[in-house]
Parts: structure tokens; C-alpha cells; sequence
């Protein structure tokens, strides 16, 4: 699977940005999704993923009631909106996919995932 993300750019704080992640060579439809960030300087974290064994969205508490992940399966494409946006939300933002799998094998929040795309940068600046 082949993924690209695109939206990014530049935004004032409290502004709002979404981003875009199309898949090709594989149907979206069949794969969970996370997002994934990497600010300067830090290590990449995982920001909102459906769970690879049940589709269930775990977000970490810095974007929760901020940024949403939804999918468009007919446009093959997932998306990340985010508002309320904040300096420390400064980053390059990665999409990953992983097929889903059985329920009942175990996958850490935002672990596993094998595809993704090569970034999309998101800066937040007054």
C-alpha cells in the first residue's frame, strides 16, 4: 500500500488544517489507520490510530477535542482535521496503514503499522 499525505502548510494558533492521506496500490477500506507526528528535535509519537484488531480510535490527551481522524473509503483517502491548533502541534505528520487483523491478537495503541507516506509538515506560527 501506498500512501500520500497532503494539507499541510502553515497556520496561526487557533487556526484550523486538514490533512489528507491517499492510498493507492490497496483499498483503505481493509486497513486501519494512524497518524503520527514528529516535531523538531523529538521522536516520532502516535497521535490518533484505530486499533489493527478492533478499528477503535485511541488519541492521545494533547489532541483529544482537537484533531479527528475519518475516512472517505470511496475516495480511498483518510483525513486528519485538526483545530484549535497550537505551537506545540508543530510537526511533520505521518499516515500509516496496517491490514486489519484478527480481534482477538493483541496490537499496542498505535504499534504495528507497515505502510506510510512520507510526511506532510504542519507549522503552527503567528
Amino acid at each position: 500500500l501506498h500512501l500520500v499525505e497532503s494539507g499541510g502548510g502553515l497556520v496561526q494558533p487557533g487556526g484550523s488544517l486538514r490533512l489528507s492521506c491517499t492510498a493507492s496500490g490497496g483499498s483503505l477500506e481493509f486497513h486501519a489507520i494512524g497518524w503520527f507526528r514528529q516535531a523538531p528535535g523529538k521522536e516520532r509519537e502516535g497521535i490518533l490510530c484505530e486499533s489493527i484488531s478492533t478499528g477503535e480510535i485511541t488519541e492521545i490527551d494533547s489532541v483529544k477535542g482537537r484533531f479527528t481522524l475519518s475516512r472517505d473509503n470511496a475516495k480511498n483517502t483518510a483525513y486528519l482535521q485538526m483545530s484549535s491548533l497550537k505551537f506545540e502541534d508543530t510537526a511533520v505528520y505521518f499516515c500509516a496503514a496496517e491490514p486489519f487483523g484478527p480481534h482477538y491478537v493483541y496490537h499496542a495503541p498505535c504499534a504495528d503499522f507497515g505502510s506510510w507516506g512520507q510526511g506532510t509538515t504542519v507549522t503552527v506560527s503567528s
